[in-house]
This record gives C-alpha cells, sequence and structure tokens, in this order.
C-alpha cells in the first residue's frame, strides 16, 4: 500500500486492500449496512483512491480501479474501471494505469 500524502485515512480492521493500492489523504474505508448487509470492501491489486473518497460496506473493488476524490463508493466496482461521484458510477474503463 502506498500512502503519498499525510492527513486523516481510516481503514476498518476487516477491510482488505490488495497489493500496490494508493490511498490519498481524508480517505475512509469503512463498515456500512443492516443485517445481511453489512460488511467492510475488499479492494483489488492496484487500487487509486483519490482524496476524500468513502468506501463502504460489503463490496469489492475490483483489480486496477480508480476512485475519484470526494466519491461514495457503496457498490462493487468492475475491474479497471474509474468511478467518480455520490454515490459512485462508472465514468471510465481505463483504470489506474498510470495512477500507480
Amino acid at each position: 500500500m502506498h500512502l503519498p500524502h499525510c492527513g486523516n485515512i481510516v481503514v476498518h480492521g476487516d477491510a482488505v486492500i490488495g497489493n500496490d493500492c494508493c490511498l490519498s489523504q481524508g480517505v475512509t474505508i469503512g463498515i456500512s449496512g443492516r443485517g445481511s448487509r453489512r460488511g467492510v470492501p475488499a479492494l483489488g491489486n492496484r487500487v487509486y483512491v483519490g482524496v476524500n473518497a468513502v468506501i463502504v460496506g460489503p463490496i469489492t473493488v475490483g483489480d486496477g480501479s480508480l476512485i475519484g476524490a470526494n466519491s461514495l463508493v457503496n457498490r462493487d466496482v468492475p475491474p479497471n474501471c474509474t468511478v467518480v461521484g455520490v454515490p459512485s458510477i462508472v465514468v471510465s474503463q481505463q483504470g489506474s494505469e498510470g495512477y500507480i
């Protein structure tokens, strides 16, 4: 994992973060949901997470994906995709290449 900037980063103890991931400042990776939908995220390899992004719930972020700054990710992200917004949506299939 790579932490390129100083600042608050919150990662739930049960979250899974793959190899060669980059977490920017202000990122939160945490628990969310109720009942069977309660859980924590699993990030694949080479995932780039932009400034102040929030990733919550029992979701999977695919290998090579990019999470845009200030995004809220509460659904699965396919491999090699870029997601942005609140809630996040896929805007590109170019992924994290060039960011990691």
